[in-house]
């Protein structure tokens, strides 16, 4: 985890996933704390984090192609594209449903939501 961000702008959303407890990750977050915030995000709902939706986006793209990728290269090269490929609209569609999804979220008061 070598990621920086210049002037605290950096933003990890944390959807308590267990890798995210392991010790070091722990230790990690604690030594860079001032290096960028941190979201918690409620139990249950790694839903609401919007790059599980262009994860799809881009395993669709990478599943689509023939041949299939059949190298570690290849399928590196395949995913790189497929996220160069995201239409900027998508991004921003992801971006304006987040009142929605928190909405739905609270509605669901933690729970499973439709996103």
């Amino acid at each position: 985890m070598d990621f920086m961000y210049p002037n605290n702008d950096g933003i990890f959303m944390d959807d308590n996933a267990p890798c995210h407890r392991a010790t070091t990750v722990r230790d990690w977050f604690e030594e860079h704390s001032g290096q960028f915030q941190r979201m918690i995000w409620p139990p249950r709902s790694p839903d609401m984090n919007p790059i599980e939706h262009l994860w799809y986006i881009i395993e669709r793209s990478v599943r689509a192609q023939n041949p299939a990728p059949s190298t570690l290269s290849q399928l590196w090269t395949s995913i790189e594209t497929a996220w160069l490929n995201i239409p900027a609209e998508d991004f921003q569609r992801l971006v304006e449903s987040m009142p929605r999804r928190v909405a739905a979220l609270r509605r669901a008061k933690g729970g499973p939501t439709r996103y």
